[in-house]
């Protein structure tokens, strides 16, 4: 008897290699280990480790921790198909060295937009009302009870918020804090028609938004082209009670130059959830005041990590079965 159409689909599947260089949640995982060969490096995997397991990969799966440049694509050799990167952002791929030699590059955007548009609406209303710093006085017992001067923040309502990057989070982001009221400001390449029509959202060079914002949150991606876009020059364009929130990149702030603008009172409140160098990040934003900090946990949700797992399986199963992968970069 001839064996049957999935038999021989399952044969040719699992001839194909696929190396998660280091964590994929079982959600995506478990799908690629039913028809391919898996090996996982784990969360302590060195350079040196992901270079070795790549050797022969058809497909790999990264994320922004590390470098996925000439060296590792060269390590995996002629038969690398695809590189599936762990998240939206895709700054840690070099795009280039890939396609020079036919390699795909695949991300998982839309998944994490609801999960990182309302982290950065809380990091914004936590860094306004300084809640850390209240709940820290709190838990050493330096709270004596109600006292009129301690802990005032920045109300929110009525404030005008500007947006720096109108993408997928960025409009989200505006749909959530359009119940406070006020004025709506956004930077983009492009015209957000929608954005204009359903917020009353104004297009503004981003000069004037800083200028003008009450509350400014950035959301655009990494690398040479936004490098330091909040500098010294940027920063004393706010107001000194502007909340500046940051979900996008840690390289999009000059973190010297915002430790020095909170110190010295020259602007009211930062939350961030990116950094320059993370996991490494300045010591002077953990003695800075009025500034909420996260640990790069903008699409730490359940329901997202694990749909940006599956996302990654159904972009590398594509490109390994000669399809158009759902969500090239």
């Amino acid at each position: 008897m001839a064996p049957s159409t999935t038999c021989s689909v399952r044969l040719v599947s699992e001839k194909s290699r696929i190396v998660i260089l280091r964590e994929l949640l079982a959600a995506g995982r478990e799908q690629l280990e039913e028809r391919f060969e898996v090996e996982s490096l784990g969360l302590d995997a060195t350079r040196p480790e992901m270079l070795a397991a790549a050797k022969g990969a058809d497909a790999l799966v990264s994320d922004l921790t590390f470098s996925v440049d000439g060296e590792l694509l060269d390590a995996a050799g002629p038969g690398l198909k695809v590189v599936a990167n762990y998240g939206v952002g895709y700054d840690n791929v070099d795009l280039e060295a890939s396609a020079s030699r036919g390699v795909t590059v695949t991300n998982t955007p839309d998944a994490l937009t609801n999960a990182t548009a309302e982290l950065a609406l809380a990091l914004a209303m936590a860094a306004a009302r300084d809640l850390p710093q209240a709940e820290e006085d709190l838990r050493a017992g330096r709270w004596k009870g109600w006292d009129p001067r301690r802990w005032r923040g920045f109300e929110l309502s009525g404030a005008t918020i500007g947006v720096v990057g109108a993408g997928r989070i960025g409009a989200r982001f505006m749909e959530l804090v359009s119940g406070f009221g006020g004025d709506r400001l956004y930077t983009s390449r492009s015209p957000k028609s929608e954005l204009e029509s359903r917020h009353a959202a104004e297009r503004v060079d981003l000069d004037e938004l800083l200028s003008r914002s009450d509350l400014i949150s950035l959301h655009l991606p990494g690398g040479a082209g936004t490098r330091h876009l909040i500098d010294e020059q940027a920063l004393g364009l706010m107001k000194p009670t502007a909340v500046l929130v940051n979900t996008g990149r840690g390289t999009l702030i000059d973190s010297k130059a915002l430790i020095h603008a909170l110190e010295e009172d020259r602007l009211g409140a930062a939350g961030l959830d990116v950094f320059e160098g993370e996991p490494a990040l300045d010591p002077g934003f953990l003695t800075a005041p009025r500034v909420a900090l996260a640990p790069h946990i903008g699409s730490a949700t359940y329901r997202s990590r694990d749909e940006m797992a599956r996302i990654v399986a159904a972009n590398v199963t594509a490109v390994l079965e000669g399809r158009e992968p759902p969500n090239r970069v």
